[in-house]
């Protein structure tokens, strides 16, 4: 669990009810509508590089700090998260990456199957499962990790009061933020954000978000 205090703003049984109903409808829709794509993603995954078909990646940060793994189809090469923070060939690119809000335009790491998925956001399509799991909600801020969280508070340090906010309630497979320009918000725009949607989160609010998702994903905007 991540060692951070959070300011929880309170909403209704109604709304905490409803919207855990709308995760589970939608997840299973997800799943449901989705699986010839899901299988064919899967299936160039294998095909166009060694390693798994999901991301073997270190855990998120969730509700109250706790860490979980999130499920998210393999866009890069096998250990690439590893392999950015612990190979010599890659020192200097990881620099750019942390200076970058932890993002990187034009990664190596990146395969030619993962360009396609992560541009129209298909690789986030197995998060479905953590949302079954009730560890992730459709709309939410974005899951963090660790080191993010700790470094980018510490280059912005006017976030800390935005990042207790985010983290009590669950992150979210879209949100405000990735509607709004995803990768083109540095980390504390983003952050603040994601604060901004908590304190004024809805039933509406939520379906609006949901409603401008799929143009998002079809113009890849701000991806990388």
């Amino acid at each position: 669990m991540l060692n951070t205090e959070v300011t929880e703003i309170r909403k209704s049984a109604f709304y905490r009810f409803t919207k855990r109903a709308i995760d589970i409808i939608f997840s299973i829709l997800i799943l449901t509508l989705f699986l010839p794509i899901i299988l064919a993603i899967a299936v160039a995954i294998k095909i166009n590089s060694k390693g798994p078909i999901l991301a073997d990646t270190p855990r998120r940060v969730g509700k109250n700090g706790k860490l979980f793994k999130m499920y998210k189809f393999r866009s890069m090469v096998e250990n690439a998260h590893e392999i950015l923070r612990e190979s010599p060939k890659y020192s200097m690119l990881y620099d750019v990456y942390k200076k970058g809000s932890y993002k990187l335009k034009n990664d190596p790491r990146i395969t030619m199957v993962g360009v396609f998925i992560r541009k129209h956001s298909l690789d986030e399509i197995p998060q479905a499962i953590n949302i079954l799991k009730g560890e992730m909600s459709l709309v939410g801020p974005r899951a963090y990790y660790p080191d993010e969280l700790r470094n980018q508070q510490r280059k912005y340090p006017y976030t800390m009061d935005s990042v207790k906010i985010v983290l009590s309630i669950k992150p979210g497979v879209t949100g405000f933020w990735q509607v709004s320009g995803r990768s083109e918000i540095n980390f504390d725009k983003r952050i603040q954000m994601d604060a901004s949607y908590v304190k004024r989160t809805s039933i509406l609010y939520d379906f609006w978000i949901i409603a401008k998702t799929p143009w998002a994903m079809i113009t890849g905007k701000g991806a990388l």
